[in-house]
């Protein structure tokens, strides 16, 4: 059994002052406010306590090109050309290595569940590796040697854009046939620390007569189905063109929307395709930081919301990572748009970036403290610079607002210390990892 004396812990709605917190194995067993004198063998946790924070949508191998696309002007689609260079060299003994000190870096930011939107399946040419799901089991692995919790969306990508065949690293990512994607994905048998989702790229990379076979999977395993959607107007417009049907309507009509489903970016959508995504009850995740880094615009979160979705929070191409960059992003956006504040409480956004997210991706029992669930704290240093003059009844307010993943002291993911005074414990030099990493990758 361990235990901790939180000076404020995060209860749901607001910081609750002396806070014992306990846990066996990985979860908490017990937790009790306003216990003045720390008792026995308790780890006094001075600053904010939150629960831990899920990262709901990541492409790991993403964060070998931060910085080194800013220079080029054009769009997402030419960054694209930069991603799939990356993508094109990675083995899965380089993979395991960036994966891992992306996932340290994500653990020092207060990230105990990433869920990682996996494509990069196979050899350079398209041919499956001798053990066809080696680049799973090396993220699992990373996973694991961060000391994190991983969902593994294994993502279903079977063309390069609507009526073209894949063509160059694209090939790494396609399994030939819906059929042969969930043969595939039924061998991987997930660790301890991780669960499986699925996904379908997009409605650019996969048609909609071979979305079945990803929703019945879905159904069977009653796993979390992830998928981005109308992230750019060219793919509307080239829905439109081919299916005669916005990329919303196209993937209610494939039975992909339900309350298991997470919509990623909805960026682009009609009045019509935010009643349908709200009247199914889907999660809907935003990654501001990437949005604006690519240019993509602003999603309509607060509108989708309001009709019954369920916000939620990823840092995707990792231009940063740092999630309360993303909750606060999602509230500022939405003021430069409509030159109003107010539209989220510092409560909802921080429910996007724990509970919702830790939903989304197939952990119910996590983004909590309280009994029953995963053992997962974060505690942000309260005297720092950004935190430093918050009063007690705002601290919400200043978590959402003003702290960075530079705040953050200590992590716990599943009962296990994994950052302690902001050192990780587990990768003892992330950066240098990261540069290691990269280097190897980029061949710099």
């Amino acid at each position: 059994m361990k235990r901790w004396h939180a000076e404020y812990a995060w209860l749901g709605d607001r910081f609750v002052p002396d806070v014992v917190i306990e846990s066996e194995d990985s979860v908490f067993t017990s937790v009790t406010p306003e216990v003045t004198a720390s008792p026995p063998g308790a780890l006094r946790l001075p600053g904010l306590t939150l629960p831990g924070l899920a990262n709901a949508h990541s492409h790991a191998f993403h964060r070998a090109m931060r910085g080194r696309t800013q220079a080029d002007r054009g769009s997402f689609w030419t960054w694209r050309e930069h991603m799939y260079a990356v993508a094109s060299r990675l083995t899965p003994e380089s993979y395991l290595r960036l994966a891992r000190a992306t996932y340290a870096e994500m653990a020092l930011a207060g990230i105990t569940c990433v869920g990682e939107f996996h494509y990069l399946h196979h050899g350079p040419d398209g041919e499956p590796y001798a053990e066809p799901n080696v680049m799973a089991d090396a993220l699992f692995e990373a996973a694991a040697q961060a000391g994190i919790r991983i969902t593994l969306l294994d993502t279903l990508y079977l063309a390069g854009g609507v009526g073209r065949e894949l063509e160059g690293p694209q090939l790494r990512f396609g399994d030939g046939t819906a059929e042969a994607w969930a043969e595939r994905v039924d061998a991987i048998v997930p660790p301890a620390h991780a669960r499986l989702g699925c996904a379908i790229h997009s409605v650019r990379a996969v048609p909609p007569t071979a979305m079945g076979p990803v929703v019945s999977w879905s159904q069977r395993n009653g796993a979390p189905l992830h998928v981005h959607l109308s992230e750019q107007r060219a793919e509307n417009e080239a829905c439109l063109a081919n299916y005669r049907r916005t990329p919303t309507r196209l993937l209610d009509q494939a039975g992909v929307l339900g309350p298991r489903t997470t919509v990623v970016h909805a960026t682009h959508l009609t009045n019509g395709n935010i009643r349908d995504l709200g009247g199914a009850r889907v999660f809907v995740c935003m990654c501001p930081t990437t949005e604006r880094d690519l240019a993509d615009g602003i999603g309509p979160a607060r509108a989708l919301a309001k009709r019954g979705a369920t916000l939620t929070l990823g840092t995707d191409s990792h231009a940063m990572i740092d999630m309360f960059e993303e909750a606060r992003a999602v509230e500022l956006d939405e003021r430069l748009r409509s030159e109003e504040r107010g539209h989220w409480t510092a409560a909802e956004l921080l429910g996007a970036a724990t509970a919702a997210g830790h939903a989304s991706l197939g952990w119910p029992d996590a983004g909590v403290i309280a009994a029953g669930a995963q053992a997962d704290l974060v505690t942000l240093d309260r005297s720092s610079v950004r935190l430093a003059g918050g009063g007690r009844h705002t601290a919400t307010e200043s978590v959402i607002f003003a702290a960075t993943a530079s705040d953050v002291r200590y992590v716990v993911s599943g009962g296990v210390e994994v950052v302690m005074d902001g050192r990780h414990l587990l990768v003892t030099d992330v950066a240098g990892e990261l540069s290691q990493a990269i280097a190897e990758v980029l061949g710099d």
